[in-house]
């Protein structure tokens, strides 16, 4: 048992008793607090029948009569106080009670129930019969009886509420500590690198705030596990992306001190194999800022159909050297929030990949729209390729992605991964489908300046 459980064990047990001494006071309180309101005398018809029979024995044989018959009587006897406030068999009375009951004479309010009779020896004596709580305990009948006592503290109901309450309390306790020790545990796990603990099943069928911490535990966990993977793909990649154009450069060296000759020639290898190695470690660079949000001012206001031309006629330039044929159809004529140079690298990404992937000839579409409520700029970009399985288009925008398993020579395969990551830090999204007819369609959603 942990600390967490032991103070809830001990605060929740501490209320419950206090609960219980609580209503135990309160009843005590309750049945000991003086009523000076309340009449102590029993006014029902019985009583009323026991004071009159009470007082014609008085006045017919005297105190000793009525002595003899009150001994003699149920624990419900009527009371005989004489002038000196003497009880007739000796029983305690209230100074106070006594002093209520002779109030109620003088103002006729219960006389039913109360009489004052003089007996044969000059003595007046006030006959009631008092109510069952307030009769004293200290008469001992002829019969050895004694009348019930006034209160007692019910000590055996209060044991088996305060068991109770200790056992519900440590149930309650382990409820609450439990999955909070499994969240420590899994926790502590996560720290030394362990990412397979799943906090879901042990939490069960529960539905508080505990499980939902579990279960977004779970979500935390799975996402860490997918970045840590996507740092270990793009590790190999790397190295892998490196190492042929160093194996080139190393080959090169290799044939240059073998046939200095043709120095120039391996010197022009070397140039061509350093500017592939940083173009890629620049785009590399470019993924890695745009991922730890480091970029440059996203405040330029731009103007979407100027960019988006911009763009098309820089594409169609390299498109016509490879018989291919950019069109651009629409318009939006609104204007988003953001950095001009990083959306005019994604959408060129895109476009590029389009002319790469398309047969000589064809042509790709850019189409401008806004969406149904004008909120959104719409950028489809199609091409009239082979398209990609179903089941790899998820995967066209992480980095190094190369599309029908073949590795091409003009790229690196980040193309993509680039655009994805600018669209989405201007607050858009990018996603990719297959036409019907064949080709890829990639369309971009960018969120519209608000005037």
């Amino acid at each position: 048992m942990g600390r967490l459980f032991w103070k809830f064990f001990f605060f929740i047990s501490l209320s419950q008793l206090a609960a219980i001494l609580g209503v135990t006071a309160s009843f005590w309180l309750g049945h000991h607090a003086p009523d000076r309101d309340r009449p102590h005398i029993d006014q029902s018809y019985t009583a009323s029948v026991l004071v009159e029979s009470a007082s014609a024995t008085l006045k017919s044989g005297g105190a000793e009569a009525l002595r003899n018959v009150l001994q003699n009587q149920s624990p419900s006897m009527v009371y005989a106080v004489d002038e000196q406030n003497i009880e007739l068999l000796g029983r305690k009375v209230q100074p106070e009670m006594l002093k209520q009951i002779r109030s109620y004479l003088k103002t006729d309010s219960i006389t039913h129930a109360i009489n004052e009779t003089k007996a044969a020896d000059r003595h007046a004596y006030l006959l009631f019969l008092p109510l069952p709580d307030n009769r004293s305990n200290d008469v001992h009948f002829s019969d050895g009886r004694h009348p019930p006592d006034e209160f007692h503290i019910p000590i055996e109901p209060i044991v088996v509420a305060m068991l109770a309450s200790l056992i519900f309390a440590a149930l309650l306790a382990r409820y609450f500590s439990k999955p909070i020790r499994n969240l420590r545990s899994a926790f502590e796990a996560a720290t030394t690198g362990n990412l397979d603990v799943r906090l879901g099943p042990v939490m069960g069928k529960r539905s508080d705030e505990l499980a939902d911490l579990g279960r977004h535990f779970d979500l935390m966990a799975d996402h860490l596990r997918s970045l840590m993977d996507g740092q270990r793909r793009l590790l190999h990649d790397v190295s892998h992306e490196l190492r042929s154009p160093l194996a080139r450069l190393q080959a090169a060296i290799g044939l240059i001190r073998q046939q200095p000759e043709k120095l120039e020639t391996y010197l022009d290898r070397i140039e061509r194999e350093g500017v592939r190695m940083d173009k890629l470690v620049g785009e590399l660079l470019t993924i890695s800022r745009l991922e730890a949000g480091v970029m440059s001012s996203m405040d330029e206001e731009i103007n979407m159909d100027d960019l988006i031309a911009d763009v098309v006629d820089d594409a169609r330039f390299e498109a016509e050297t490879s018989g291919h044929t950019v069109d651009l159809l629409g318009s939006s004529k609104v204007l988003i929030k953001g950095n001009a140079e990083l959306l005019h690298s994604a959408i060129e990404n895109v476009i590029r990949n389009a002319i790469g992937h398309t047969p000589a000839g064809s042509k790709v579409f850019v189409e401008v729209r806004l969406n149904a409520d004008g909120s959104k700029v719409l950028l489809t970009i199609c091409d009239q390729g082979t398209g990609i399985p179903e089941n790899e288009i998820s995967e066209i925008f992480e980095p190094f992605y190369r599309g029908n398993g073949t590795k091409r020579t003009d790229g690196h395969g980040l193309g993509l991964a680039i655009s994805r990551r600018v669209v989405e830090a201007h607050g858009g999204t990018i996603k990719a489908s297959n036409m019907r007819y064949g080709g890829l369609c990639v369309e971009l959603a960018l969120p519209v300046k608000l005037s």
